[in-house]
């Protein structure tokens, strides 16, 4: 076949496709827009999952009549005026796109005006070509409507999912810009039915109240902390205790500099924060705004800007990772059978316990701290009277304000995890083996323990090779017994995919397990209270290591009234 020039229609077609894959793509590039153009409220609408109609109305700056055929000319935009200029993006559109490929793909309608100019401008297209332009009464600002979105590229057509489904992405969309931009007053209309109506007040936790509800809104965590703030990156937002959870991650959105990416770096970073404090399968909600200066962000990597690079992604990481987990160690979590409420604190002067004298935990190495216990330790728990054990599984404790239930395995779990990661550098002691035990082990379980050979040698394990794909393990960490390290490294090596950096966590979690107090085990009052004891003194009492809750709270209240007392 011969080399020859696509026609324009063909290239505009093939051209849109990168930038518009479903009509979620066209209300966001549309809402990217209007926010472009300073507005204090957006208005979609949308009909059969956006695939019949889309309607966006805006009270921006609108545009002026003389550049309105020019806005949908490719690669026209008022973004830019030189190619430097990319490299301190300071608005969510840049590229000129938008516009055109929208046109190329739908039948549109513009309605736009200045408040400069005595009326607007009305302008009609078909599959990009010009239908009606003439001058039209409206307020300043810009509307435009959409149908027969794909009609002319069956292709893709026949690659979007039910209405349904593709109104649930654009819900997703809209619910995303209004979070990122609480000041704005955001309105979707799905079918006839009003989905979403923000109050536009400026306030972040208002517009989570409007997507999620009042009890979430209620619960969620101030990100402003000063002690993770430099000149360079900012984090700010709200993020959920680890009482309020979701099955996906579709909660959590992420935004640089007021612009909405997708990110599996910021992903980790922030399930990494919430390491210990979330059950498998669970994960927070959040709203995490990352500002620094356009010249250490590329937004120009990704055909519709989904996605950024940032010069220095682990510093970003970082902030993020270590900003979630200040506010969640500063706000201990503890489960409670009705609404909570603030925990009691005792009066000053009475940190002394009523038992006996504190039990200190051991020296930390500051050379390494465990992400857990990175900050402060700062106890939630008031001071408890030990009433006794049931079933073998749970203490009994009463407080000031109503009756404690502590698993016996999840609290010494936590205790054990901090006291193993507050000495995982320092001079561990080790125990060998009169009878060292052998491990045999498949290709996959053999990578990953040689993957991780050097953590569990700094954990006080000593091995070596014994043959081939078996291992003789010659000494193990103090306090675990034979049987306990051989279920340990054979747990360890049946998850090849954990990442290097996770492992050392993954290690200090297992041997806390496998060392802690088991379910069953009668306790005598003296370790009971020697439990309480060391579990008020953890960073974080109210949850074990993997994320299970260690304490539930009965109020006295809630007593009385189940006992018809009130």
């Amino acid at each position: 076949m011969p080399i020859k020039l696509l026609d324009k229609a063909t290239i505009a077609r093939i051209a849109a496709g990168e930038v518009i894959e479903r009509p979620a793509s066209v209300v966001k590039e549309l809402l990217e827009n209007s926010l472009d153009a300073e507005a204090k409220r957006v208005d979609i609408v949308i009909r059969e999952g956006g695939i019949g109609y889309i309607e966006v109305s805006d009270d921006g700056c609108g545009i002026t009549s003389s550049e309105v055929l020019l806005a949908f000319e490719r690669h026209a935009t008022s973004k830019l005026s030189s190619f430097e200029d990319i490299y301190a993006i300071a608005s969510l559109g840049f590229r000129g796109e938008a516009l055109p490929s929208i046109a190329a793909v739908a039948d549109l309608e513009m309605l736009t005006a200045v408040r400069t100019e005595e009326s607007g401008t009305y302008l009609s297209l078909s599959g990009g070509e010009m239908l009606k332009h003439t001058r039209m009464a409206r307020a300043a600002g810009t509307s435009i409507k959409l149908s027969r979105l794909f009609s002319r590229v069956p292709a893709r057509l026949k690659f979007l999912k039910t209405p349904q489904h593709e109104a649930s992405k654009v819900t997703e969309v809209v619910v995303s810009y209004a979070l990122a931009y609480p000041e704005v007053k955001f309105s979707l209309n799905v079918d006839g039915r009003n989905t979403l109506n923000t109050p536009g007040n400026g306030k972040l936790r208002d517009a989570v109240l409007e997507v999620y509800g009042s009890d979430a809104a209620s619960k969620m965590l101030d990100l402003e902390n000063d002690t993770y703030r430099s000149s360079a990156i900012n984090i700010s937002g709200l993020v959920s205790p680890p009482e309020v959870s979701r099955s996906n991650r579709n909660s959590l959105h992420f935004f640089v500099n007021r612009r909405l990416i997708q990110s599996r770096a910021l992903q980790r970073a922030v399930e990494q924060a919430y390491s210990g404090l979330l059950t498998a399968g669970r994960y927070p909600m959040g709203v995490i705004n990352i500002r620094l200066s356009g010249a250490l962000v590329d937004v120009n990597i990704h055909p519709t800007k989904a996605e950024v690079k940032f010069s220095d992604e682990s510093a970003v990481f970082t902030s993020v990772q270590r900003a979630v987990r200040s506010v969640l160690v500063e706000k201990p979590p503890l489960l409670h059978v009705e609404e909570a409420r603030p925990v009691y604190q005792p009066e000053a002067g009475r940190q002394e316990h009523i038992w006996a004298e504190v039990q200190k935990l051991p020296n930390a190495n500051t050379s390494y701290i465990s992400p857990v216990i990175q900050s402060a330790k700062t106890s939630s728990l008031p001071l408890l009277r030990l009433v006794g054990q049931v079933g073998g599984l749970y203490l009994l404790a009463e407080g000031p304000d109503g009756l404690y239930i502590i698993d016996q395995h999840a609290a010494h779990e936590r205790i054990r995890y901090e006291e193993i990661a507050a000495e995982t550098y320092s001079a561990r002691a080790c125990q060998s083996l009169l009878e060292p035990f052998i491990l045999e082990l498949n290709p996959v379980q053999e990578a990953m323990i040689e993957k991780c050979k050097s953590e569990l040698e700094l954990m006080g394990f000593e091995m070596e090779e014994f043959g081939r794909r078996v291992y003789r393990v010659k000494s193990i960490p103090a306090g675990l017994k034979a049987h306990q390290a051989k279920a340990l490294l054979a747990e360890l090596a049946d998850n090849p995919k954990d990442a290097p950096a996770e492992i050392k966590e993954r290690l200090i979690r297992l041997m806390a397990c496998h060392t802690a107090v088991r379910a069953g085990q009668v306790l005598t009052d003296a370790e009971m209270r020697e439990l309480l004891l060391k579990l008020e003194k953890t960073g974080i009492p109210g949850h074990c290591p993997h994320g299970r809750p260690t304490i539930v709270k009965i109020d006295f209240s809630q007593l009385e009234k189940d006992f018809k007392r009130t």
